[in-house]
């Protein structure tokens, strides 16, 4: 492999597909991830994570040389950071890793490079990391292009999102700016839309916001109907009908790296003034809650009239249909919660969008409706879509597959 243009460091769900695109434009890419068995897949031309389209991407881009991963990062023009910003106590955003990152590239920077982070960020982030920059190596002041430049695609659909939607781009200063979009130019066929690093941080924490927040309505009309005893998929379907009045769709939480947690990234730094989005937040968690008792409240009535204890069908796992993603799951948190509640109780846990799980043991969903009394659905994944429930079933649809 020649002398790599771009240094991609995070190879996760957006950092291998966006590597992956890069290297399909014939230009030499060098990834790096701190998990060794990472690397070596995707050196082996193969990937760790379910995404359509990535593992043929992934597979071209090292047979054809443009993508090699290690744990390293070595020198190059353009530098991405898109590792985890996770949280500390208190739902405080913890942006070591993207500082770790940077301090493993200060030494390879030379003056005219692109330094971009991708990763969620609280406000200021890249204006901290710039400083941090600067302080290492001051001999570099206003010679690096340093921007933030957030993604805003959909897990499932990633490889042609990251082509097709539109950018923000905003840089430390008008040159970082343009040197950025100059960059994704080359691959992005959306429209980029310039502006400053911290509006670009506060616009990706806003588009999820505001998604958890009309989520939250959906998921409380459904908390609001279940007492009043009204369909809430009918009354959202009727609702709809109103030419400017669009309600989601209510589930069992709200789940993902984004909409569950970039909300915490505002409510953490601007506590007085969030009151709708941590309000938000709160419903949104609330619904987990409120589903576990509804599974355990049937649990307990079937036994009242049955004279024995059921068996329950937890149906997926996933945050969100078709996907083999966990992460922030509030249907791996229920499930979590069943199960910690159980005695000996039997329960099938179903996602069958993954093979194993190391906390569950997952059976096939045909089985585990066959032999299941109590059917919660947590997630519409299609292939639930398909199944026929008996009229001797307890079924809690708790995702409107059934609508």
């Amino acid at each position: 492999m020649n002398n790599p243009e771009v240094v991609m460091i995070g190879l996760g769900y957006i950092g291998l597909p966006t590597a992956a695109l890069i290297a399909s434009k014939s230009v030499y890419v060098h990834g790096v991830d701190v998990n060794p068995n990472v690397v070596e897949t995707i050196n082996q031309g193969k990937v760790h994570i379910v995404e359509p389209e990535l593992d043929y991407a992934v597979a071209k881009a090292v047979e054809d040389g443009y993508l090699k991963a290690s744990e390293t990062a070595v020198e190059a023009s353009t530098y991405i950071i898109v590792v985890p910003t996770p949280f500390k106590a208190k739902n405080e955003p913890d942006i070591s890793y993207v500082e770790a990152a940077t301090r493993g590239l200060i030494q390879l920077f030379k003056a005219g490079d692109l330094y971009i982070i991708e990763s969620t960020s609280p406000v200021g982030t890249t204006e901290k990391m710039m400083s941090l920059i600067y302080r290492e190596r001051p001999e570099l002041k206003d010679k690096l292009h340093i921007a933030y430049c957030p993604e805003r695609v959909l897990p499932g659909n990633v490889m042609y999102e990251l082509v097709h939607n539109d950018r923000v781009i905003g840089g430390v200063n008008e040159a970082s700016t343009q040197k950025a979009i100059a960059f994704y130019q080359k691959y992005i066929k959306g429209a980029l839309h310039p502006t400053n690093a911290r509006t670009a941080e506060m616009c990706k924490l806003v588009e999820n916001s505001s998604r958890d927040v009309q989520i939250a309505f959906a998921n409380e009309l459904s908390l609001i109907c279940d007492k009043a005893d009204i369909d809430v998929w009918e009354l959202i379907t009727l609702a709809n009908k109103h030419p400017r009045v669009q309600i989601l769709q209510p589930g069992c939480g709200v789940g993902g790296h984004c909409i569950a947690v970039d909300p915490y990234f505002i409510v953490s730094d601007f506590p007085m003034e969030s009151k709708i989005i941590g309000a938000a937040r709160e419903i949104n968690n609330y619904k987990s809650f409120w589903c576990v008792e509804k599974i355990e409240n049937a649990k307990l009535q079937f036994e009242l009239l049955h004279k024995r204890k059921p068996k329950t069908a937890i149906m997926g796992l996933a945050f969100k249909p078709n996907i083999d993603d966990l992460r922030e799951s509030p249907a791996k948190y229920i499930a979590q919660k069943i199960l910690q509640n159980a005695q000996n109780d039997v329960h099938f846990i179903v996602e069958p969008n993954i093979e194993s799980y190391p906390s569950f043991k997952l059976t096939d969903y045909k089985i585990a409706v066959e032999q299941a009394d109590i059917v919660a659905f947590l997630v519409a994944h299609d292939a639930f879509k398909t199944i026929t429930l008996s009229d001797d079933k307890v079924v809690l649809d708790f995702c409107g597959i059934l609508k």
